[in-house]
């Protein structure tokens, strides 16, 4: 039997079926972020931080239950946040927690693994998820800002260019976000803005769903599994492939739960793996990350996240999950 046969029907059934599947929670997902930038200013959830900088992180890592973000969206308000004066510790806490400790994502997880025992696998994501974007806020809080974020002018944000702002820099100390833009608009406005922005979220993420769906099914339909089947064996390498594959394909976390389950032949700890991996560091957020924090250090936030994350749950595996 060929290791690879390509039959269109097969692939278009896989590829509709977890397309349809992962969109509806995309867009919800994308509403509520659309919500949470016009209404919610970073002002407003700076002055809800604890002063206890241990308590600030533990709060912020668990935020996204309140204000849910995708991945992409995090590193954009969290680059407010930092202009604005937000620790760094909590602000990089809440980047990474906030696309995994989400209810849209909580919701996802379950319905994708409907018939794979999906409470333990949402209970799994959203715990580890929780518990590596702390550890991160913790060491974050014992370096110097200054080894951690770059040194460059202030960024245009998204909002002042759909507001028809000029497309120069801010000029220093402003930054501008929907939840500025509209405290001197009426509702209707404000709906404008919300409508904007979900759109805007949803037609950057779309497409790494459509891209991570027809990979996905291409690899179920059209690849001889038997080909796969010693790294779905074999639980070090069976997890960390699936790890990079995940990277690779740099879907949203909304909807990857849809994708990783196909995987069939891959253990439980191998698809919770990358189901935390993945939203934390992909291949877009090497480059998103980049844009606020150093070279060097977005390089060992992403060694040192796999590293730490597949031990988790190369344990995990042991206990024959």
């Amino acid at each position: 039997m060929p290791w690879f046969s390509f039959h269109f029907d097969d692939f278009a059934v896989s590829f509709l079926s977890v397309l349809f599947e992962g969109i509806p929670f995309l867009l919800l997902g994308s509403l509520i972020s659309g919500f949470v930038d016009v209404f919610v200013s970073s002002e407003r959830i700076a002055k809800m931080l604890p002063k206890s900088p241990a308590a600030s992180i533990l709060l912020c890592g668990a935020l996204g239950l309140v204000f849910p973000m995708c991945e992409c969206g995090s590193v954009v308000v969290v680059r407010r946040f930092i202009k604005k004066g937000l620790p760094l510790s909590s602000a990089v806490t809440y980047m990474l927690a906030a696309p995994i400790v989400s209810p849209i994502v909580a919701f996802s997880t379950y319905a994708a693994f409907k018939g794979q025992d999906p409470g333990q696998m949402t209970m799994l994501r959203l715990t580890l998820g929780f518990l590596v974007a702390a550890a991160v806020g913790f060491v974050v809080l014992r370096l110097p800002a200054s080894s951690i974020l770059i040194s460059s002018g202030p960024v245009e944000t998204k909002a002042r260019r759909r507001a028809g702002f000029s497309m120069t820099a801010a000029p220093a100390g402003e930054t501008t976000d929907f939840a500025s833009i509209a405290q001197a608009a009426g509702f209707r406005q404000k709906m404008l803005l919300v409508v904007q922005s979900a759109t805007a979220d949803l037609l950057d993420v779309t497409v790494f769903l459509i891209i991570g769906a027809a990979v996905a099914s291409v690899f179920n339909t059209a690849v001889n599994q038997e080909i796969i089947l010693p790294f779905a064996t074999n639980p070090p390498v069976a997890i960390a492939s699936l790890m990079v594959l995940r990277s690779l394909l740099s879907i949203c976390s909304t909807t990857d739960a849809f994708i990783i389950k196909t995987f069939a032949t891959f253990p439980m700890a191998a698809k919770l793996a990358a189901l935390v991996y993945g939203p934390l560091f992909d291949f877009k957020l090497f480059w998103l990350y980049s844009s606020i924090f150093k070279t060097r250090a977005v390089i060992a936030l992403g060694v040192g996240l796999f590293i730490v994350i597949f031990l988790i749950c190369w344990r995990i595996s042991a206990l024959n999950m």
